[in-house]
């Protein structure tokens, strides 16, 4: 599981225009299982997926699709890590039972 902490480096003039299509990506890749989480930061600096199933170098390639990183006007940083814990209710893959 990896969480992908963007931060923009572009204007937000240009991440508006950018928009609609950084969120038609973010759906193909809610619609193929990749992504599982995503959201903007508060306050608006940039945004934050939660991705699981894949490996790092599809990872890679799949962030490297986003029109923001297509445009320069973001920078991503990947942290992997193992869940091990879920809150009751959520609907993600199961964590890992080696802790």
């Amino acid at each position: 599981m990896y969480v992908i902490n963007l931060r923009y480096t572009g204007a937000l003039a240009e991440i508006d225009d950018a928009l609609d299509a950084h969120r038609a990506y973010l759906e193909r890749h809610f619609a193929a299982g990749n992504f599982v989480i995503a959201g903007p930061k508060v306050p608006r600096e940039g945004g934050i997926i939660l991705a699981s199933g894949i490996e790092r170098d599809r990872l890679d390639a799949i962030i490297a699709e986003d029109p923001f990183a297509q445009q320069g006007l973001a920078h991503y940083e990947v942290t992997e890590f193992k869940a091990t814990r879920l809150a009751p209710g959520l609907n993600l893959p199961e964590p890992s039972s080696d802790s």
